[in-house]
């Protein structure tokens, strides 16, 4: 798990996450009363969708920024990013800090802090994924707060 579920609801309270049944995807719900604790839910609903990193150790901290059009092209492009480090670096997230989204020209912008571990410290417990689909891609605030739902493809 990234965070403990417990750590996770005194870090980020009225935030959470889930993975739901997809046929041969992976899909995850994430919540959160902000646009950023959202995306910061799905890096950890994706993250235990696939591996358990329990028992890793940090190997360091890596910065991420992004600009993008919408708060869903963010979303896709912070999770693009975590299975970019996996490939690329061999690298999985123990945690993730979501920055303040901000306007940035005709879009937004946000920074992200990953503090990461080695993949093969992890356990994995599901398919790894490949990529993020768009189909069926949300991400939108409402009263209750701000809601995801993303698929990937492992």
């Amino acid at each position: 798990m990234v965070e403990s579920r417990e750590a996770a609801e005194r870090q980020h309270p009225g935030s959470g996450h889930r993975t739901v049944p997809h046929t041969a995807d992976l899909c995850v719900e994430a919540w959160s009363p902000s646009a950023e604790g959202c995306i910061g839910e799905a890096v950890r609903a994706l993250v235990e969708g696939f591996a358990d990193t329990s028992g890793a150790e940090a190997v360091g901290d890596r910065e991420y920024a992004v600009t993008a059009r919408t708060e869903e092209d963010l979303l896709v492009s912070v999770l693009e990013e975590v299975i970019y480090r996996m490939d690329a670096d061999g690298e999985v997230p123990l945690a993730a800090e979501v920055g303040g989204i901000r306007p940035a020209g005709d879009g937004r912008s946000l920074s992200v802090s990953f503090r990461m571990a080695d993949i093969g410290a992890a356990r994995l417990v599901g398919a790894v994924p490949k990529a993020v689909s768009l189909h069926g891609l949300q991400l939108r605030g409402g009263p209750g707060g701000w809601r995801c739902r993303v698929t990937v493809d492992v």
